[in-house]
């Protein structure tokens, strides 16, 4: 049998100690809303230069935005990162566990690998690679120590694209290496013996436990190495690799229009790296649905919350029924309370 509960009434003790009762006001800042005004002209003035001066040749920029020589170096550029970022990564995981091993050579050798590639330039590397027939004219493949069965010449194996990826790739796995040790030894020690509890094999036990757990620390890191290998790759022009930037290059040492054919390449880099970060985002977002009880919500979903906050603020404020706002008096120093 359902039992009705009834409200207590409100005495007139409560009432007056609500009515007496100081309201809290958030604290004016008038620093910070000068400084954001100041910042927000400032933004105003260097957007109306840009649009305006004609020096930019917006049109020049919109004409060569997407033609084929320009997208073909688009094309490279995403190719070669795509390529970079997976062989980096699956060769820096390798040398992560190789640094985590108990085996004091794999240990060692994996720790001088990183040592050697991140104490170098990347340049230095490209054009050591690029450069690598100086020192070895021919490739072998045989019996170590002993007779080679295949030979073939350096310079027909190591092309300029074949140059920049084998570089940018050995340069990618000695830092995808750290990132992923750092992610690995960020997951409690308990998970790992917890699972050793249950009987599960070193392989099963970093697939299944630890790094699935170890990519909340890994891929803000990673995220951050894939804009920076996509901005990298342009480094790889001095080696007449057809990139983005090599590409626009072409273009403007033809006709002389040298920035706007850059604005061209800068907007190109912009627009994909936007396109990663929003994807870095929901990958992110992805890999904390076990930490959090709450996931962050999406920029879609801010932008609906924050619409309907402000249709039920219209709603109250026209409501029939709604109570004008009466300015109310403390009782001990009959002050205004708004």
């Amino acid at each position: 049998m359902a039992t009705l509960h009834r409200t207590p009434a409100t005495t007139p003790e409560v009432a007056v100690a609500h009515e007496t009762a100081p309201r809290t006001v958030a604290r004016r800042r008038p620093g910070q809303w000068l400084a954001a005004a100041l910042a927000l002209l400032l933004f105003v003035m260097i957007a109306n230069s840009v649009v305006r001066n004609p020096r930019f040749q917006w049109g020049v920029v919109g004409d060569y935005f997407t033609t084929p020589a320009v997208l073909d170096g688009l094309f490279l550029t995403l190719w070669l990162t795509a390529a970079v970022m997976v062989l980096g990564f699956l060769a820096g995981t390798l040398l992560a566990v190789m640094r985590l091993s108990a085996n004091p050579v794999l240990r060692t050798l994996s720790w001088g690998y990183i040592w050697i590639f991140r104490s170098t330039p990347l340049l230095v590397q490209l054009l050591f690679w690029f450069n690598i027939g100086a020192l070895y004219p021919t490739l072998g493949l045989g019996i170590p120590f002993g007779p080679e069965f295949v030979t073939v010449k350096t310079v027909n194996v190591f092309g300029a694209a074949a140059t920049a990826l084998i570089g940018l790739t050995l340069h990618e796995a000695a830092y995808a290496a750290e990132v992923v040790r750092g992610g690995i030894l960020s997951v409690d020690a308990g998970q790992t013996e917890a699972a050793q509890a249950l009987g599960l094999g070193r392989a099963r036990l970093l697939r299944r436990i630890v790094v699935p757990q170890a990519m909340r620390s890994i891929v803000p890191t990673a995220g951050n190495m894939l804009i920076g290998t996509l901005k990298g790759t342009s480094i790889v022009s001095i080696l007449a690799v057809q990139d983005l930037l090599y590409s626009v290059q072409l273009v403007y040492n033809r006709t002389y229009q040298v920035i706007p054919l850059l604005l061209v390449a800068t907007l190109w880099y912009i627009a994909v790296t936007t396109v990663l970060t929003v994807a870095q985002f929901y990958v992110e977002r992805h890999y904390a649905r076990g930490a959090e009880r709450v996931l962050p919500p999406t920029p879609l979903q801010r932008l609906r919350a924050r619409a309907a906050s402000v249709r039920d603020r219209l709603r109250a404020a026209t409501a029939p029924d709604a109570e004008p706002h009466v300015p109310r008096k403390t009782a001990d120093s009959g002050e205004d309370r708004r």
